[in-house]
């Protein structure tokens, strides 16, 4: 099929030559993923060069290669995800860059680099990382919290002004990924994950030089809903127990699940990331006064649902396995709440033809969940078709499928148009054709 990529012809050139793509400047405020694919290639299957991806955050330095590939040569196009929790007011721009090594001609290639308004399919994402505040000469303490997959192969990295390499620091919580690493007190840091193909970055951190423990009266109050997102008002003004209050945390949790994260609240009101959409979830606040001891049991659970999210596409290998001349049979490939996600959805079939110079144009609601047959077709007739997947916020469609329904036994011929006269020697008789002929007639009887 027709299309095009970037691409940089490492031929005669010098070791170290480059070659720079940059993505326009992003400032997403939800959770997003960027995919691309890459090809590096040469006749003599020697690698042609490298290719890094660079994140320049807040118009800052360019640093270090966030990812990269040398020293090999690839079997066709391949995929690699980043997930990004950079979000507004921060703001970010990718760099893709080819370096050229000399006598080893071939060709690097970038190709479909796409920002998605959904997570990674593969990818985790880190969740956002907290401002922390320490005396002068002590250390500083912070927590990555990825989630998703862990694999003893991933590597940890904690970037400042460079990269400091802290290698397989993970543990596994529930399905969450967690990694902690100890600094000295510094400058601006963010974590990174490397697994292969797959790399997550999160935004830049800053460092900064008997009472009974307090609990909140009230639940907290939802603000705004989104698919992967829900901003709440901690609502901890009033209180049982004694203060100061020094911390206030949300802990959230599915209403089905047996997991449970909490996160320090630092703002009047709060954004929870990473959500998954149409899902129930509680959340609760809990207030920290000083001393060991000084946190509160959990106050009154807010229960809500987040939205659902527009379907990740429309139903796929989608074709005909059954043809006859008043119904044909479609089949597709089965999906789930990853591709609907939502967990009410609706998947119909849309279809149309033309008979006698009037287009028809018509419905069916699909209950099954792979196959359907459609009934009620004329014979012999060109049908278009296709099936559209869904939800209370948006809908997504498959291809366009073109079919021909079999023939079938002709109408009879109109009698009111049997016309014919005798001679002497014989009878002479005309008619005209049935009005549904359902397919091509090839022989009239008398």
């Amino acid at each position: 099929p027709a299309g095009s990529f970037m691409m940089v012809n490492s031929s005669g050139r010098a070791s170290g030559q480059k070659a720079h793509l940059l993505l326009p400047t992003l400032k997403e405020n939800d959770t997003h993923c960027i995919d691309f694919h890459y090809y590096l290639s040469s006749r003599d299957r020697s690698s042609p060069g490298s290719l890094n991806v660079y994140v320049k955050v807040n118009g800052g330095p360019q640093g270090n290669p966030i990812w990269n590939v040398s020293g090999v040569v690839t079997e066709g196009w391949v995929k690699a995800e980043l997930a990004i929790s950079t979000f507004w007011p921060h703001f970010y721009q990718v760099i893709f860059e080819s370096v050229s090594l000399k006598g080893h001609p071939g060709y690097i290639a970038v190709d479909e680099v796409r920002v998605l308004a959904h997570p990674c399919r593969k990818a985790p994402h880190f969740l956002r990382l907290q401002n922390v505040e320490v005396n002068v000469g002590q250390n500083a303490t912070f927590q990555c919290i990825a989630g998703g997959k862990w694999s003893q192969h991933d590597k940890l990295w904690l970037q400042v002004k460079g990269d400091q390499e802290f290698g397989n620091t993970g543990f596994v919580v529930f399905w969450r990924n967690c990694a902690c690493v100890t600094v000295d007190f510094g400058d601006s840091l963010a974590a990174q994950i490397h697994s292969g193909n797959l790399i997550f970055l999160t935004e830049f951190l800053d460092f900064f030089l008997s009472p009974e423990p307090p609990t909140p009266i009230a639940p907290p109050e939802l603000l705004a809903v989104g698919a992967t997102y829900l901003w709440i008002k901690p609502n901890a003004n009033s209180i049982i127990g004694d203060g100061p209050i020094i911390l206030k945390e949300v802990e959230y949790r599915t209403t089905t699940g047996n997991w449970a994260e909490t996160h320090i609240v630092d703002s009047p009101n709060y954004k929870l990331w990473h959500l998954d959409p149409d899902v129930e979830y509680e959340i609760r606040v809990l207030l920290t006064r000083p001393g060991e001891g000084g946190t509160g049991p959990p106050g009154p659970p807010l229960t809500t649902r987040t939205k659902c999210a527009d379907p990740v596409h429309g139903p796929q290998n989608v074709e005909v396995v059954d043809i006859r001349s008043r119904q044909l049979t479609l089949q597709w490939e089965p999906f789930g709440y990853a591709v609907t996600r939502c967990h009410s959805y609706n998947l119909t079939v849309q279809y149309q033809y033309v008979f006698n110079q009037q287009k028809f144009e018509a419905e069916e609601l699909i209950q099954t969940s792979s196959h359907y047959t459609l009934r009620g077709l004329r014979p012999f007739m060109t049908i278009r078709l296709r099936l559209a997947l869904s939800n209370p916020e948006g809908k997504m469609e498959s291809e366009e499928l073109v079919v021909q329904t079999e023939e079938d036994v002709p109408g009879p011929v109109p009698l009111e148009s049997i016309q014919g006269g005798p001679f002497e020697e014989k009878i002479y008789v005309q008619w005209k054709p049935p009005n549904e002929t359902n397919g091509i007639i090839t022989l009239y009887e008398v």
